[in-house]
């Protein structure tokens, strides 16, 4: 099914998995406000390449994960698809196949990128991300 919004933020991640939990927890704060019009906010959680169906019809997708060895704590980062050769992360034929299929499943193939940041997802950290996943929506022209 495709979702009518332009733009999603797609979480992933494990909740139950303190290391990998900050997509999860990136979600339960971005679901709890409200979003620019044309946003969708989605729990990825660990379908993995289930995902790329959440992908149809997008112009802008921003995957939030816990990002190992592309700085130190703490530090948010944002990755390009062409960046984010996630081989430091866990994530094995996840977030690293669906970046890859994205140009061959979709024509035009979103625009694509990775925010997230090494470290415990406390609230701080989970607000940072979160703020950067709505900053690189915007700086996208894909939400307002």
């Amino acid at each position: 099914m495709t979702r009518p919004e332009p733009a999603r933020i797609v979480c992933i991640g494990n909740r139950f998995v303190e290391a990998d939990a900050l997509g999860p927890r990136v979600f339960d704060r971005l679901s709890a406000q409200a979003l620019p019009r044309g946003v969708a906010v989605i729990d990825g959680g660990t379908r993995g390449p289930d995902l790329l169906s959440e992908c149809d019809g997008a112009r802008r997708i921003v995957f939030v994960d816990a990002l190992r060895g592309f700085g130190p704590p703490g530090e948010v980062v944002r990755l390009s698809e062409v960046d984010a050769d996630l081989g430091p992360t866990d994530h094995g034929a996840g977030l690293p196949w669906l970046l890859r299929a994205l140009p061959l499943a979709f024509d035009p193939a979103p625009d694509a990128c990775v925010v997230g940041a090494d470290g415990a997802p406390d609230d701080a950290l989970c607000a940072r991300v979160a703020a950067a996943a709505l900053a690189a929506i915007r700086a996208s022209g894909g939400a307002p």
